[in-house]
């Protein structure tokens, strides 16, 4: 279709979707982007965040990244995350604990090692929470 690109949600863990879109909504490291059929070629980071898809059919399906990169040409949009996970797939219980445990270290005398790797961890719990949060709010 002429309407549509075609998108790539791929991780270490296999490919989590692939198929024609009308727009992603992805979390680039400078801020989210939206990408359309025909957008010029680009290449950047990704934060841990949401991508937001409108299929070409179907409703909006919404994926947690936690990284990585994104990359788009004119007729394909391909998502090389760090790691990947259905929206409705995350484990609230699980992202709650890893922010209560990256907290913790913060709280503490670490050394700046360790405060990088809390806060990373810190940054994809509440990730993972606001998209949480999100679907919540749209299915509510």
């Amino acid at each position: 279709m002429a309407d549509t690109i075609q998108l790539d949600i791929v991780s270490a863990e296999g490919a989590i979707f692939s198929g024609p879109a009308r727009v992603v909504f992805a979390p680039a490291s400078e801020g989210e982007v939206g990408i359309y059929p025909r957008h010029a070629p680009l290449l950047t980071l990704l934060k841990p965040g949401e991508v937001r898809v409108q299929p070409a059919e179907g409703e909006d399906q919404h994926f947690y990244v936690g990284g990585g990169a994104l990359e788009v040409q004119p007729h394909r949009v391909t998502v090389l995350a760090d790691t990947a996970l259905r929206a409705k797939d995350i484990d609230e219980a699980a992202a709650l604990a890893a922010k209560q445990r990256a907290e913790e270290t913060l709280r503490t005398q670490v050394d700046k090692l360790e405060q990088a790797e809390a806060l990373a961890e810190l940054a994809q719990a509440m990730a993972r929470l606001k998209v949480l949060q999100r679907l919540r709010k749209l299915h509510g």
